[in-house]
């Protein structure tokens, strides 16, 4: 029986022992906060839940467009939409310890051991967790990452915040300075201000999200004005400093902002020092990250890495795929390298932005010839009736064969609506397949079977 050793819980490593236990090797799994790791205990799921909160609330506010008005408030007039903060962080600890514990119930129903404990490797087969040594034929590194801390910005976890730190607050900030506009930014920004925080993003770029569809962060920057944000384009943090009651974050040409909070979102780092990777022979890039191939193999014999802790892709998704691709080729089966152009991301913004498959920038640039489609929101019958009036869906194809090269969804549930064109890329699907597939009417997907029939090619037959 092949012994197969995991450090680290998260999806990468949890993943990958569900695959090994249902191929019946013995999996030991290391993790020493719990299972699901720092995905379900303090990044993704609580993140997510915080961000389902705001998105009700802001449902909420928005629910007089559509005729739906409150009263009960202070001398008739209209009540005020509120939040209890420490009920909604209590409702985000407790489901992350729930999911958790779902977790560890599925992984050892399996047979897999699961010791709680800091993992390091001594040698390629030989694994130290606490006082015990694991001899394993296969190690699979999935040990993740953590909040990248910049000098001049040390969080003091009361003022100055991680995001792993926001759900110990016993009040909605008053005023939450942002720092870092990319998706992880984004989203709290967004949240705290549907909550009732003030909000300053403050962005290093010219715009928001700039590793993302600029016609998507185009659209959430113009919500996010709307809704009263404040966001600093072109305005690099230098520090930030805590006051008697407060913060100010400096920038680098000199302004000034103060806040009650600030929140720090400026990136990872991964979890691979002083756990004795090099030393066994794990080659790390120049960022700490563990170099892989596409199969998840590492440079030292029998020692697979997965998750954040490579640096590719930082998603759930993407980890638990090379997790379990991992298994699969140590095991012997069959495998398919990863293939990061199928890949479906999605930003938990409101409205949300999903894409899959090849970036419009790519298309812009001249590296991609493709053929594309894009309809506002405002067009959809059942985007109307619910009253979305922002967001878009945009299809690309290749111009001769009409394969479906990806898309981008910008709506309230894009994460759930990406899939039809997620499955299109991953099967290679012409858009006249697409077509012709039918959708409900009202609906929103109904706007992704309408971009592909405008992207069909005259006389083409599926």
């Amino acid at each position: 029986m092949t012994r197969i050793a995991i450090i680290g819980g998260g999806p990468g490593g949890y993943e990958a022992a569900l695959v090994a236990a249902q191929l019946d090797a013995q999996v030991t799994l290391v993790e020493q906060d719990g299972p699901g790791g720092a995905c379900v205990l303090t990044d993704c799921v609580p993140s997510k839940t915080l961000i389902a909160t705001s998105v009700r609330k802001q449902a909420l506010l928005d629910a007089p467009s559509l005729g739906v008005s409150f009263s009960g408030g202070p001398d008739g007039d209209a009540g005020v939409v509120g939040v209890d903060l420490p009920l909604v962080n209590q409702r985000v600890k407790e489901l992350a310890q729930a999911q958790s514990a779902d977790i560890a119930t599925r992984v050892e129903a399996e047979g897999v051991e699961i010791i709680k404990a800091r993992g390091r490797l001594v040698d390629p087969q030989v694994v130290r967790a606490g006082d015990r040594t694991i001899r394993a034929d296969v190690v699979l590194v999935a040990t993740g990452a953590t909040p990248r801390v910049l000098p001049g910005a040390e969080p003091d976890g009361e003022r100055i915040l991680t995001w792993r730190q926001l759900y110990d607050l016993e009040e909605l900030p008053e005023h939450l300075i942002v720092i870092g506009s990319g998706v992880t930014g984004a989203e709290f920004a967004g949240a705290y201000r549907s909550l009732g925080a003030e909000v300053t993003l403050v962005s290093s770029r010219d715009r928001m999200m700039p590793n993302e569809d600029a016609d998507g962060a185009e659209v959430l920057e113009e919500v996010y004005r709307r809704r009263g944000m404040n966001v600093m384009g072109r305005s690099r943090a230098a520090s930030v400093k805590r006051t008697h009651d407060g913060v100010v974050v400096t920038l680098e040409d000199g302004r000034t902002a103060e806040g009650s909070h600030a929140l720090m979102t400026v990136g990872m780092v991964p979890n691979t020092s002083g756990i004795g990777l090099e030393e066994a022979g794990v080659q790390l890039d120049e960022g700490g990250f563990v170099k892989v191939d596409k199969v998840s193999r590492t440079s030292a014999p029998g020692v697979y890495a997965a998750g954040d802790c490579t640096g590719v892709l930082m998603l759930a998704s993407v980890a638990a795929m090379q997790g379990r691709i991992a298994v699969w080729h140590a095991l012997g089966e069959a495998v398919q390298p990863l293939r990061l152009s199928t890949v479906a991301s999605n930003i938990f913004t409101d409205p949300e932005i999903a894409a899959v498959g090849v970036a419009q920038r790519a298309i812009e640039a001249g590296e991609v010839e493709a053929s594309v489609v894009k309809l506002p929101l405002a067009t959809n019958a059942r985007a109307k009736m619910q009253g979305f009036n922002d967001g878009f869906v945009k299809v690309f194809c290749r111009p001769h064969t009409a394969i479906v090269l990806g898309g981008v969804v910008v709506a309230p549930g894009a994460s759930e609506l990406i899939l039809a064109v997620s499955v299109a890329v991953q099967q290679r699907l012409t858009v006249d397949q697409l077509a012709h597939t039918f959708a409900v009417y009202p609906s929103m997907s109904g706007s992704i079977t309408e971009a592909a029939r405008r992207l069909m090619q005259p006389g083409v037959a599926i």
